[in-house]
């Protein structure tokens, strides 16, 4: 349980995001109120099936809501998802993840890479949406405040053994009939690969991080797994090197998380990590998502560490 009542730049007052970006204006609530985070990734809205579950999600108008990527293959795939979920919630905090950034050869005309990322943070700001952009909002619990910060760093195919090299890690990864669409349709423009356009977005979060006010609690939000450890995939075992980069490695210590928030897997879950909870809370494809018990509908609450000093963690 929490509240809500009031949001600040990480980096402090006048921010202003990498891209030149304006943040959207801040809301606060006129009274304070009791309200719960909730979460949910990997929608994948290019299946009819994920998109009546979409039209079937509650409306909770007192909560807030984490989208943690991979809302769909397309820029109207995120509008429509925007469309109907943010007049539900409260506040909704949104981050990519790979699909979000694809440009399929049948639209050429679509921006690639960053021009695209940009793009997509446009259209999420128009709603209102918090964008990793953007100033990180105050969630205010029963332990103290906290800041939801989603974070966008990519991968660096860093997931991987060590016996592995970086030139033969794609090689290595389809000897095992594993290989990822992005490496056709997620384009790195500038920079020269994604391993790179990883290392670029590392450091600008990083920053952001290192720069939040007061050195708060954090809720850090990202569509890839922030711990090698977690990218474990039994029907898949060679796809990790598109999962995420070792450069994150501790961060939910560094930065004083109360919870991460990820996709990407499809293999929602919750674990444990010195004293974190790691919630991997995808829908994914109707064929996966139907063979649960759990309801497709019903989002995921996010349970917090209990509250402790920086310094002890």
């Amino acid at each position: 349980m929490a509240r809500i009542n009031r949001s600040v730049p990480a980096d402090g007052a006048g921010f202003e995001s990498e891209y030149g970006l304006r943040p959207p204006l801040v809301c606060t609530r006129p009274r304070r109120i009791t309200v719960q985070l909730f979460a949910i990734s990997d929608l994948h809205l290019d299946y009819e099936a994920n998109r009546d579950v979409l039209n079937d999600m509650p409306s909770r108008p007192d909560d807030w809501l984490v989208i943690a990527g991979d809302v769909g293959n397309n820029i109207d795939h995120l509008a429509l998802c925007f469309d109907v979920l943010v007049p539900r919630f409260a506040r909704v905090v949104w981050t990519p993840g790979n699909h979000d950034l694809w440009t399929r050869p049948s639209r050429p005309d679509e921006k690639r890479g960053v021009a695209r990322y940009d793009r997509l943070v446009r259209l999420a700001r128009s709603y209102g949406v918090v964008t990793p952009e953007d100033p990180y909002p105050i969630f205010d619990t029963a332990d103290g405040p906290v800041l939801i910060a989603p974070v966008f760093v990519l991968y660096d195919y860093s997931f991987r053994p060590d016996t592995v090299s970086l030139q033969g890690v794609v090689e290595w990864a389809a000897a095992a009939n594993c290989v990822c669409a992005d490496e056709l349709l997620l384009h790195p423009d500038p920079f020269p690969t994604r391993a790179d356009w990883c290392r670029a977005r590392y450091k600008v979060t990083e920053r952001r991080l290192e720069a939040r006010p007061g050195n708060l609690p954090t809720v850090l939000v990202s569509h890839f797994p922030l711990e090698q450890e977690l990218a474990v995939l039994p029907r898949a075992p060679r796809f990790t090197p598109w999962c995420g980069t070792r450069l994150t490695a501790g961060w939910h210590k560094r930065f004083n998380a109360r919870a991460v928030i990820f996709g990407h897997l499809h293999i929602p879950r919750t674990r444990w990590i010195d004293g974190v909870p790691f919630h991997e809370v995808s829908l994914g494809y109707p064929k996966q998502w139907s063979r649960r018990s759990r309801a497709p509908n019903r989002l995921y609450e996010i349970a917090l560490a209990a509250a402790m000093d920086p310094v002890a963690k």
